[in-house]
């Protein structure tokens, strides 16, 4: 136990008794009670203090653990390094318990302190309460995750970390049992002996997430250790509107092992210090040897400040509720019982919370003057700038000066800023060596910002796929022509066969083989550990990958549909996709999610969302490959870097013949590079995925027509043509018709802004840029049904015949027939 203080300071010392609990024996000394007491005091005065902070506004927003810091002393006693956390927003005391946190980091956070020396769970990304451990190095590479607890980024989603915690438990079970997985365990796991520690409020467990994470741990029988904290609400809605039987693991008593796979389930109260240490004892001890699931259900728990500093409890609750609150409070509770055991009397206590709250008021002013000290560095030299430049000039800026001095308390970079960036927008047209000094210092200043707070999108290390050196497919003189399906099979066996850490998980992966036969004979080869069903759980299968990457193995994620990622993506795109910049750099979780969409039958089997996908999963790379050669090579290319990633495969490309590359396991694409796939003078069609054949079987139309268009195939969606080689074939047409599957304004807007904006295709045009997309309505089942909702050959052409027409009407007839999308 770590934030103690000194525990005699200044008090007269004596014998006391020890504690032995009733059913684990565990002897727990009065010193360590004693430790355990001021710890909770502290953490308490860290929850008021940070209260009043966020109200005297000093601080952004405060949500705390306050009411739940001694069943959080309890579980710390079981945690050992190696474990992990994976939790929610009122951890405070169990983190500080285990010295993952300092009360100097809590406040630093508390105060949005950007420094990663400060706050290394988010660099004053994410609000209070929200932590994590720094799982790789400044490099990006893996630290020994062995030597301490580890943390799982918090994130606030209710619930929403449920999932991934059933991946750091499962993580443990693959090392215990999977024997290729010994060598490469060095740092990750001592023989699987490792425990996943989940904490949930009573309200966030009506969750579905919950729910499916609950199931699939139950199936999956591995070591997790969910703990409800129950203070009897969900901000303003008691229980019995939240649960059934108002109770969790009342509603839970069906999966209570009984001779058979199941949970542990205990009740505990959580203001009785000795039940609540002998609980863990026993629980902890059964979950690490057994490889069983348990939950332990804290009851009476309190939350005296309410729910968060968005609002007050005495709105809601009842007189009889507010005077539990006080008669219930953890803390209150154990001290009472100390002194009736005669383990500290009320006079030593007393000394100890004065001591206790007057150095966490001390920590928390340290911390504050620490985090506006750079700041202020800042604003002085921004003043002495503006100051200088004014008197150069003779322009008064005695407003943006003025105005800085007078910034509020808590001064922040956005003062400073916009005082500087208004100075020199009064001196526009001026010249001298005080206004450049100016702009320096305004355009350095952005960019400090820019990196403070949008760093870590992506991997920066040498493991990047951005930074992978491509490998060219092989072909021999007369290659194989073999089914689709079949290249991607043997990139997968390759690939499972080059590196142990790489699984693959989803339903239908392992015994059918997937449903379109592409892992066909991989369970036998490799076991049912690397190439493992799953239940129908589109969620907690990505939560499973998340959790595996987490703890260093290669996790395939297979979701059966794009359209049923939607399942998964909340946790896609606030779990997964912010991990790496949430932390500032400090986690990540390589995860590739394979997928297929775009055309097969039916309104679920046919989609392709795009745009929805774009703007939720920046973070990841998107790669939308036509074809399943195409596919393998991004496969290749991202098993051995350290992204997550998103590929949508083809679905209707399986049984297609394909020429077959002799390296199959070992070529890889380059993201964000467009492949020219037919050139051409008069109009540039820029598409992806299954669109890419229709395209060119368009062009043999359009080439009769006399009308001869060139073909690009983007591949990545994210990134999107590093190189802007689009526009070199806009340059040379003059026209740009993009051709999406996606519904209109979709993923064909983005693509146009990337092409028309950011790259100039604007200035390069002679006809307005056109864009082909699916209808808005999903498209109905059968031939006919795709046919007339999505982009065809003969839409394609009718599209790229009005470009022309609308240049040189007298060449190009009118085909007395219009595109109304």
């Amino acid at each position: 136990m770590k934030e103690t203080g000194n525990i005699e300071r200044g008090v007269k010392t004596r014998s006391r008794p020890s504690i032995t609990t009733p059913r684990a024996k565990l002897t727990l000394s009065a010193e360590q009670i004693i430790a355990d007491y001021r710890l909770a005091v502290r953490s308490r005065a860290a929850s008021e203090l940070g209260r009043r902070e966020v109200l005297a506004g000093r601080a952004p927003f405060g949500i705390f653990g306050d009411g739940k810091e001694v069943a959080q002393l309890a579980m710390a006693h079981v945690m050992r390094p190696g474990d992990w956390r994976s939790g929610y927003y009122r951890d405070q005391t169990v983190m500080l318990a285990l010295g993952t946190t300092t009360l100097e980091q809590y406040f630093a956070q508390l105060y949005a302190d950007a420094d990663v020396a400060r706050d290394p769970f988010s660099g004053g990304r994410q609000m209070s309460n929200h932590y994590a451990t720094r799982i790789v190095d400044e490099q990006g590479h893996w630290r020994d995750l062995l030597g301490a607890v580890q943390v799982g980024s918090d994130f606030s989603p209710v619930a929403g970390h449920m999932p991934r915690s059933v991946g750091l438990a499962w993580a443990s079970k693959l090392y215990r049992e999977s024997a290729v997985l010994r060598d490469v365990a060095k740092g990750f796991s001592r023989n699987g002996n490792e425990v996943c520690f989940t904490t949930i409020g009573n309200a966030a467990a009506a969750e579905g997430l919950f729910w499916e994470s609950v199931n699939a741990v139950g199936v999956l029988q591995v070591p997790l250790l969910i703990s409800v904290w129950d203070d009897g609400y969900g901000i303003s809605v008691p229980n019995e509107l939240q649960m059934t039987k108002s109770s969790v693991s009342a509603a839970l008593a069906g999966m209570r092992r009984d001779g058979g796979p199941g949970f542990e389930i205990e009740v505990v109260k959580g203001w009785d210090y000795v039940a609540l240490c002998d609980t863990y004892a026993i629980v902890a001890e059964r979950v690490r040897r057994e490889h069983v699931p348990a939950i332990v259900h804290v009851v009476e728990m309190t939350q005296p400040q309410g729910h968060s500093t968005s609002g007050s409890h005495e709105r809601y609750k009842t007189k009889e509720r507010l005077t539990f609150e006080v008669e219930a409070d953890p803390i209150r509770r154990m001290r009472e019982w100390m002194i009736r055991e005669d383990i500290a009397d009320a006079a030593t206590l007393d000394e100890f919370e004065k001591h206790d709250r007057s150095e966490v008021e001390h920590i928390r002013e340290k911390a504050y003057v620490t985090f506006q000290e750079p700041i202020l560095r800042r604003r002085d030299e921004a003043l002495t700038l503006i100051t200088a430049a004014a008197t150069e000039s003779g322009v008064a800026l005695d407003a943006e000066a003025n105005g800085l001095r007078e910034a509020g308390d808590p001064l922040n970079h956005r003062a400073v800023y916009v005082a500087s960036f208004r100075a020199l927008a009064a001196l526009r047209g001026r010249e001298g060596p005080a206004r450049g000094e100016l702009a320096r210092f305004v355009r350095t200043y952005r960019e400090e910002n820019e990196a403070r707070y949008n760093s870590h999108l992506l991997s920066e290390s040498d493991r990047s796929p951005l930074r992978l050196r491509p490998v060219a497919p092989e072909f021999p003189a007369k290659p194989e022509m073999i089914d689709g399906r079949l290249v991607l099979l043997r990139c997968f066996d390759a690939n499972l066969t080059r590196d142990p850490r790489i699984v693959i998980i989803g339903e239908d992966v392992g015994r059918l083989g997937d449903v379109n036969l592409v892992y066909e004979g991989l369970q036998e080869k490799h076991g049912a550990l690397r190439v493992t069903d799953t239940g129908i759980r589109e969620a907690t299968i990505l939560g499973q990958g998340i959790g595996a990457a987490l703890r260093g193995l290669r996790p395939i994620v297979d979701i059966q549909y794009v359209d049923y990622l939607l399942f998964a993506l909340q946790l896609a795109s606030d779990d997964l996709a912010t991990l790496r910049h949430r932390t500032a750099g400090g986690q990540m979780a390589p995860v590739v999610i394979r997928t297929k969409g775009h055309r097969l039958q039916g309104i679920w089997h046919t989609g392709s969302p795009m745009q929805m996908l774009l703007g939720t999963l920046r973070g990841m790379h998107v790669c939308v490959p036509r074809d399943m050669t195409q596919a393998a090579g991004f496969y290749n290319t991202l098993l051995r870097s350290d992204d997550p990633a998103l590929v949508i495969e083809v679905l209707s490309g399986y049984r297609l013949k394909e020429r077959v590359p002799s390296n199959i396991g070992e070529y890889t694409l380059p993201l964000g590079v467009p492949e020219l796939l037919r050139e051409g003078s008069d109009v540039t069609i820029v598409t992806y995925g299954a669109l890419c054949r229709i395209a060119l079987e368009a062009a043999q139309d359009l080439a009769a027509a006399d009308i001869d268009v060139e073909i690009v195939d983007v591949r990545t969606l994210l990134p999107f043509d590093v190189g802007h080689t689009i526009v070199g074939s806009v340059k040379k047409t003059g026209a740009l018709l993009v051709v999406d599957e996606d519904l209109p304004g979709g993923a064909s807007a983005y693509i146009l802004q990337q092409i028309i904006e950011l790259q100039g295709g604007i200035d390069h045009l002679d006809v307005g840029p056109r864009t082909l997309t699916a209808r808005a309505n999903r498209t109905p089942v059968g031939v006919d049904g795709d046919y007339f909702s999505k982009p065809s050959r003969e839409d394609i052409f009718v599209a790229a015949y009005a470009i022309q027409r609308e240049r040189q009407p007298d060449r190009f007839p009118s085909l007395d027939i219009e595109l109304d999308r």
